[in-house]
């Protein structure tokens, strides 16, 4: 079993707060890292997609009264958006009478709707976080290789297979179930093959600029319903929009956001790439290994630190930039190549934005300096220094 960095943190909060709410992507984890040290004489555990666990909760707050004593962990809580107010009640009551953490740990795989019930409802009484699937500095120490998880993906079902032919098998049946269950659940009714077809589009993008007008014209949308789509692959936390940054640099900016579909193990199987050699010789090849890598640095900065790109008009650019809470920014450009060389317009775009660290990234192993600053660097190394900036 793979170890989750987010573990400790999630135990510390739960020692913090009335409630904290773990979110993710389904089959991301969740409820694995929630039950990894379950007792039930100190703990309780209800599955909101069983209807014998929803049917305990008929009448919520005499079943959840009953348990004061214990934790209550409640899977996929976004289905019962009532329990929000009966949790608050309860929490304040606890309060009163002195228990003021630890309560309850509510889970969930759809992001906007939880978190504006959440916050709404249990403002001050609730913490969030969220968990990823696998990344880098999580499977160093296991038998799984980077490449691994480069082509299989981060989902743990999916990097663990036997062989890569059970990994696809595995990622297909999970885009089938996220097309015919998920997303006629939460948003608007289209047809599978329809959304398919749209999801292997932002694939064959991937990490290029968000055009909703392109896109839903190549696949007989209107573009409302195309951007709702997008909001809600967002929201499943399957697709993520990377934010351009803006700046008085009295240059014409690209102001459209880049988007990339998260998992790249995903990215291939909506693109039928079944292995390595299949990979390598793909024209997605460069754009998979841009988004892994963004997935992966997003996925193990600090708390608090925004992903962002930058691009002007003139070709200047950066692929992604770190924004810390305090402003300082770290300039990171993505090269699948053994001899990284950054773009001209990387070094014009730092000169802009003055970053106070600057990287490339690339596949090879060896930390080493280049020119002006820049620093070639191996993603699980960058990794590990962002692990290292947030302790």
């Amino acid at each position: 079993m793979i170890d989750r960095r987010l573990s400790p943190t999630l135990a510390r909060r739960l020692n913090e707060t009335p409630a904290v709410v773990l979110l993710g992507p389904r089959q991301a984890g969740k409820t694995t890292l929630a039950l990894s040290s379950f007792d039930p004489r100190r703990e309780v555990y209800l599955d909101l997609e069983s209807e014998r666990d929803l049917a305990k909760l008929s009448e919520p707050e005499l079943y959840l009264s009953s348990h004061l004593d214990r934790l209550v962990i409640l899977d996929e809580v976004h289905r019962a958006p009532a329990l929000f107010p009966v949790l608050r009640g309860l929490i304040d009551s606890a309060r009163r009478d002195g228990r003021r953490e630890g309560r309850y740990l509510l889970v969930g795989s759809a992001s906007l709707d939880l978190l504006r019930q959440a916050g709404e409802t249990l403002a001050g009484r609730v913490s969030f976080l969220e968990l990823d699937p696998f990344d880098v500095s999580e499977v160093a120490a296991s038998a799984a290789s980077q490449d691994d998880l480069w082509l299989r993906g981060s989902f743990p079902d999916s990097l663990l297979a036997r062989d890569d032919a059970r990994s696809l098998r595995w990622r297909q049946d999970f885009i089938r179930t996220v097309l015919e269950r998920d997303i006629p659940q939460f948003g608007p009714r289209i047809a599978a093959p329809v959304l398919r077809r749209f999801w292997t589009m932002l694939a064959h993008n991937q990490g290029g600029l968000l055009n909703v007008a392109h896109l839903a014209r190549n696949v007989g949308l209107d573009s409302r319903t195309a951007a709702s789509y997008i909001d809600l692959l967002d929201d499943l936390f399957l697709v993520r929009r990377l934010a351009p940054r803006h700046a008085n640099v009295g240059k014409r900016l690209v102001r459209s956001p880049k988007v990339y579909v998260r998992d790249s193990g995903i990215v291939h199987a909506l693109l039928d790439i079944a292995d390595r050699e299949a990979l390598l010789s793909h024209p997605v090849v460069g754009a998979s290994w841009e988004g892994f890598v963004v997935e992966n640095l997003l996925a193990v900065a600090p708390e608090g630190v925004q992903g962002a790109f930058y691009r002007t008009g003139g070709g200047a650019e950066i692929d992604l930039l770190l924004v810390f809470p305090d402003g300082a920014l770290w300039a990171v450009e993505i090269k699948r190549s053994l001899s990284p060389k950054p773009e001209r317009g990387f070094y014009v775009a730092c000169d802009d934005l003055r970053p106070a660290k600057r990287f490339i990234v690339y596949p090879g192993a060896e930390t080493f300096p280049l020119y002006n600053g820049v620093n070639a660097i191996s993603l699980a190394d960058l990794a590990a220094l962002l692990i290292q900036e947030g302790r």
